[in-house]
Formats: structure tokens, sequence, C-alpha cells
């Protein structure tokens, strides 16, 4: 990347391997709210939902304060005392209107050149780390666009205080912040890796984007790129039940997928099924970069594919796009 094409661009990623449950030992604050370290013993009221349904700054600002202070004074069962399941119910029902408008590739343009995007990796379920982005970046606001490139929940322990903040952000400011789905969020993964059992601790007993292209020129997603699949209508009959998809795993018959498959590829899947049309789905959420050229299968996944600097160039120039950002856990801190 140019340092033309970089300025207005912020990735901000974290280690997908880091499983630290501890709140960070440094002050979180954000305006009008008190830190950490002066946080009141009583607990605060209840959230209510507002009575016309539409979020503010202040609402938000007391849900990041009663959540920041429920993690370090409740125990998990006792997280609806500040959330209700109303509201929560509220939240989700709302944001989910929203997600479920959004194509499978969003598209994100730049008000104007003071403009600025923030592409932030992997948080699972670090609200705090959360909370200090928010600080230190500053608000998404209408010249600044937040980007989250997936996996908000597992391996920490607020994975649910943190996708409901993001949520809360995205109904606030919906064009403003967009939420991509990550590897993390399947039924298989939070069932794993321990996002079911922190709801069903908290509470007791589909719809998120795949990739995003920012201001028409950067292709963001949490895996990466994905291989072109073809149907065909069965020789037997016709008809949608009898459609065969085309499909030879050897790598040297695989070929790039295109913008028009990924947005007719079917998201709403809690599990991808990695196989005929949703093996789309699963290559963008698990595929990996790799400096060998070509497209391979993914093997030390078991999922998902391989892709080398040619891959890249020929998506680029064929969508006339000018940059691939990294995906999952890469460090891009630099740039590219």
């Amino acid at each position: 990347m140019s340092s033309d094409d970089s300025n207005n661009i912020s990735p901000i990623s974290r280690d997908a391997d880091v499983d630290a449950c501890s709140p960070s030992s440094t002050a979180v604050t954000y305006s009008d709210n008190p830190s950490p370290s002066s946080l009141p013993t009583i607990a605060p009221d209840p959230l209510s939902w507002p009575p016309d349904g539409k979020l503010c700054l202040e609402w938000i600002q007391h849900l990041m304060f009663v959540f920041e202070w429920s993690s370090r004074n409740l125990a998990p069962s006792a997280f609806p005392s500040v959330f209700p399941v109303p509201v929560f119910d509220a939240l989700v029902l709302t944001a989910s209107k929203i997600l479920h408008k959004e194509p499978n590739c969003l598209q994100i343009n730049t008000p104007d050149s003071d403009s600025t995007v923030v592409v932030v990796g992997d948080l699972h379920g670090q609200l705090h780390d959360l909370l200090f982005l928010l600080q230190d970046a500053g608000f998404p606001a209408q010249n600044r666009i937040f980007v989250f490139n997936g996996d908000y929940v597992d391996r920490g322990a607020w994975g649910l205080e943190t996708f409901l903040l993001l949520l809360a952000w995205k109904v606030f400011m919906p064009h403003r912040v967009f939420l991509l789905r990550g590897n993390h969020e399947s039924k298989y993964c939070t069932s794993t890796y321990g996002f079911e059992k922190e709801v069903l601790a908290k509470y007791g007993d589909k719809g998120l984007p795949l990739a995003s292209i920012i201001a028409e020129r950067v292709y963001t997603a949490h895996g990466g790129l994905f291989r072109s699949i073809s149907v065909t209508p069965s020789k037997r009959s016709k008809g949608k039940k009898n459609r065969r998809i085309n499909l030879v795993p050897e790598a040297n018959t695989l070929c790039l997928g295109s913008l028009e498959e990924l947005s007719k590829a079917r998201r709403s899947v809690l599990d991808p099924p990695w196989e005929g049309l949703n093996l789309i789905p699963g290559d963008v959420l698990w595929s990996d970069p790799s400096m060998k050229p070509g497209l391979s299968p993914n093997k030390e996944r078991g999922i998902g594919l391989l892709w080398g600097p040619d891959c890249t160039e020929e998506f680029l120039k064929r969508f006339k796009l000018k940059i691939l950002l990294p995906p999952l856990s890469i460090n891009i801190s630099r740039g590219i």
C-alpha cells in the first residue's frame, strides 16, 4: 500500500491465539463516564429500551459504563440484573433487521477525503480491549467508519457484552459501523470455544455480511478469497431439486470466484456445510494467504483454500480494486 492509500485506513488487529480472560490492567475511560478505578460499588439501574426504539449516544455511553461495571463486579448469572432480557431481545431484533438487509459483500464508501476507516480484527470477547479501542481511535462518527472483521466471541469472558455493544453501535450508526462474520460466528465454534456456555451462564436455558469493499478499492473479509462454483441442471430432469454442483477439489482445477457469486451465496446458516453452494461462505471465513502461486485446498484447516500472490493480483485487477486487506490474525499494524 502506498502512503496515499493508507492514510485514511487504520487497521487494528489482535492475535487470534491469545486466550486472555482477565480485565486489562489499563484503566478504560470514555467521554462523560467515570474510569474503572472510580466505578461505584453500588449496582447501576437496569438498562431500559428507549420508548421510541431509537438509540442515542448517551444510551450507548451508559451501556459501555454498565458493561464495564458488571464485568468487574457481577457474577455471570447476575448479568440480567443490569441488562434485562427484554432489552436484550429488543437490541438483537432491531440489529437483525438492519443486518439482514445488507448484502453479502458490503460497498463501503467514505463521504469525503477527510474520512477515516478503522478496520478491527479479532476481539474474541475482550470487552476491555474494545472499550479502550473506542476511546483511543474515537467513537464512530460521520467522518469515522468502523469495519469489524469478525470473531467477536469465544475465548474471552465477555463475548456477549462485546457483541451486544457492537450491535448497539450498529443500530445507532448503521452506515458508519459494519460487522462482518468471522469463522467463530458459527454453531460449531461457539459450542466448542466457550460462547455457548457463556450465554447459558448469563441468561440460562444469522445474518452478518461475509465481506466488504471499502471506498471501491479495499476488499476485506475474515478469511479471504473464494472459489468459483458452477451449477448446471442434471441431465435426468430439470428443476431446482436436480441441480448438480460441479466441484472438483484438485488444486489445478480450482479457479477464483466472482463478486457476483459472493453476492448470491447463502450466508444465513449457523454452520456452512462446506459443500455445494455453501463452499463460498466456508472459503470466505476460513481461507488463508500463501506464498505458493495458485489456489489449493487448505489441508491444515481442513476447510477453505490457500491462495497465492497471483490470485490476489488477479482478483484485484478483475474487480478494479487496489488492496486486499489481510485476514484473521495477520499483523497489519504497519500497513500493506
